[in-house]
């Protein structure tokens, strides 16, 4: 009896602990909403259209896109030809073009909103309402969702008298059915504040700004009347600067738009601008040239600050912003380039983290005078810093044009160039820190310090990280800065060649293919579920998608690590279910779902429809391991770019089938796999 007891709150435990993992991972997407209109041209001509609203981080993709990429947005009109004509194709709003590393091509997309137009001529005066289905993709930085609607549009309305409060009441119905879930938003703008806090640090560490720290702070404690009236002026000072920074995030945010930011960060002209711009400040960090702001204004800044009290503590912190300008304006405008890619509110967050880091001493040494005592004192080793920083602005600048050769698709800074240059870069920021290499502004030393030393070897090592990739090494810590390995005068690498796919030697099952890396592969769910069974190995399902970005760097960055590529080829059967098939199922197997109301009328939409209904996910990829009942072993998993993370969560979900299938209680109850449908 006691025996029994232990199995059974073991099997329990097991039960909570997959079922609260569970509804965690499993989300609903659904970050494209429509909205319809007609506008009446004449007695029988009506524009139709078709209003998208796209959540923040989200792509639609346009009409026209070239084979082998994305999927584009189709648009299909019922008894067209019958009771009405189209007049033209579907025109759509402007839109965002840019290469895509993944697909290797450009695509056409859509951000935060779209419209779509068809012009239609009625040929029947019966007609009342006009159906119209959008098949479409869109893509996030992480997941894919391929989905469809249905929509009406009411041509004359006494005909069709409360269809559109029905049509309403249906929307509101799935609206609250489906959950909205995007959490990366906030996920990236904490990435953008920390970014930006490490570079005010460096900021601070610079010529122009570290010697302030202590006469300001002296300055407030001395003319003060008492200590605390010092720490409460060195504070506000502090807050000032916060402040006018984030006045200037706000204000290139307003200038712009939050909308135009992120396209201006997918132009050509754009880049190439920022490349410049950011060779010039190299450059001047190097010591060529000080970038100044007019000196006048600095003058009429100081005569404000002599005022004294509140506004004048207010002035001085401008003082400060305007006279620092040489040393933290290349940092400020980078990070803004860097903010502009985000759009929204990410430059204010970016202002906000870099004058926090900026303010913060002078509240601090406010308070604690003491501390004054224990900071280094200012000599070339601000300098020093200064320096670095110009030779780390010159290798993100060579970003900037990549990104511009890449949409060109000029072939001009191909992987290998890239490379080069970076290799030469961070080699003489070595050099430069062992004291072999100097600079306008450096002093003469006879030995270099500590500090200067380990970041040389930093320097050092990176550099001879980066040579193998110029054999086709994939160099996955800058992953995402070069040009993919695809974008190379050696896509394979230098002397490497193809042997094609490696055979089987016990061939291939039926029914199965080989998939990446030589897997071997099922498309479909029950002849893959029918080998597991028989050679007694839990199911790997694999939601995908052709064009699903996401599920290729899965596959070709964390798929492709040995002990994770072991697991897959010998220890599970995959099980891959692409969800954008477009291959029409036969007659016979087409039907309505039960939990969208959709028609499923191809492969694709069996398999968005199974993932649905037994997982309540949309998204792609999406990883699910069961065993031969169809019962979860584990969490499923989404997108998880860390290899060690995803090999845990496949060698865990492989350890418990073993134990549940040596365990004389195999598996969950039955009853208990309602509760996850």
């Amino acid at each position: 009896m006691k025996h029994t007891s232990q199995h059974f709150f073991q099997k329990a435990l097991l039960f909570l602990v997959l079922l609260a993992g569970f509804l965690t991972q499993a989300q609903i997407h659904d970050p494209v909403q429509w909205e319809t209109d007609v506008e009446k041209i004449s007695d029988d001509e009506y524009k139709l259209i078709f209003n998208a609203s796209i959540e923040d981080k989200w792509h639609l993709y346009s009409q026209d896109l070239p084979e082998g990429g994305a999927l584009p947005t189709v648009f299909i009109y019922e008894q067209a030809g019958e009771k009405y004509e189209l007049v033209g194709k579907t025109q759509e709003s402007e839109s965002i073009t840019e290469y895509d590393q993944v697909f290797e091509m450009d695509l056409t997309y859509f951000a935060y909103a779209a419209t779509f137009t068809q012009q239609v001529k009625v040929t029947d005066t019966s007609l009342g309402l006009i159906n119209a289905k959008i098949e479409y993709q869109a893509c996030d930085d992480e997941t894919c969702i391929f989905d469809s609607r249905n929509l009406e549009f009411i041509i004359n309305e006494d005909m069709v008298s409360g269809i559109e409060a029905q049509n309403e009441q249906v929307l509101a119905e799935e609206k609250e059915e489906i959950a909205l879930v995007n959490p990366e938003g906030k996920r990236s703008f904490w990435g953008i504040f920390i970014v930006a806090f490490l570079s005010g640090f460096a900021a601070l560490l610079t010529p122009c700004v570290f010697p302030m720290i202590p006469m300001t702070v002296s300055f407030f404690t001395k003319q003060s009347k008492s200590r605390a009236a010092g720490i409460r002026n060195a504070i506000f000072y502090g807050i000032s600067i916060v402040v006018i920074y984030v006045l200037l995030g706000s204000l290139v945010t307003l200038i712009f738009g939050a909308d135009s930011l992120n396209a201006l960060s997918t132009n050509v002209w754009f880049n190439l601008a920022f490349f410049v711009l950011l060779v010039v400040f190299a450059v001047s960090f190097m010591g060529a040239f000080e970038i100044v702001l007019p000196s006048s204004w600095g003058t009429k800044i100081d005569s404000k600050a002599d005022k004294g009290g509140l506004i004048g503590i207010f002035f001085m912190a401008l003082a400060l912003a305007i006279v620092s300008f040489s040393c933290t304006g290349p940092i400020v405008g980078t990070l803004l380039v860097e903010a502009a890619s985000k759009g929204g509110i990410a430059p204010i967050v970016g202002m906000l983290g870099f004058s926090l880091a900026i303010a913060l001493p002078f509240g601090l040494f406010a308070a604690f005078p003491g501390w004054l005592n224990t900071l280094p004192k200012s000599g070339g080793w601000l300098n020093t810093v200064k320096v670095t920083l110009g030779f780390l602005e010159l290798a993100l600048a060579f970003k900037f044009l990549s990104n511009a050769d890449l949409v060109l698709q000029l072939h001009l800074l191909e992987r290998e160039i890239f490379l080069a240059i970076w290799i030469a870069i961070f080699g003489m920021l070595a050099l430069y820190l062992f004291g072999k290499i100097q600079l306008p502004h450096d002093s003469k030393e006879e030995h270099i310090s500590v500090g200067r030393l380990i970041t040389g070897l930093v320097a050092l090592i990176f550099t001879i990280y980066l040579i193998p990739g110029l054999w086709g090494a994939p160099l996955k810590l800058i992953s995402g800065f070069p040009p993919p390995l695809q974008y190379s005068e050696s896509p394979d690498g230098i002397g490497s060649s193809k042997s094609g796919m490696a055979l089987n030697s016990k061939g291939l099952p039926e029914g199965a293919k080989y998939g990446p890396h030589d897997i071997v592969s099922f498309h479909e769910y029950e002849a893959g579920l029918a080998y597991a069974r028989d050679n007694d190995l839990p199911v790997l399902i694999d939601f995908t998608g052709h064009a699903c970005v996401n599920c290729r760097k899965m596959e070709e960055r964390v798929w492709s690590e040995p002990q994770i590529l072991e697991l897959l080829k010998n220890e599970l059967v995959l099980v891959s279910l692409y969800v954008d098939d477009k291959r029409k199922l036969p007659e016979s197997e087409q039907y309505v779902s039960e939990t969208t109301g959709k028609e499923i009328e191809s492969i694709g939409n069996k398999w968005s429809d199974f993932q649905i209904s037994r997982y309540k996910a949309n998204a792609q990829p999406y990883y699910v391991l069961i065993d031969h009942d169809e019962e979860i072993l584990i969490s499923p998993s989404a997108y998880q770019p860390d290899a060690d993370e995803y090999y845990n969560w496949l060698k865990t979900g492989i350890d418990n089938f073993r134990q549940v299938s040596e365990s004389p209680i195999k598996g969950l109850s039955v009853e208990s796999e309602s509760v996850f449908q």
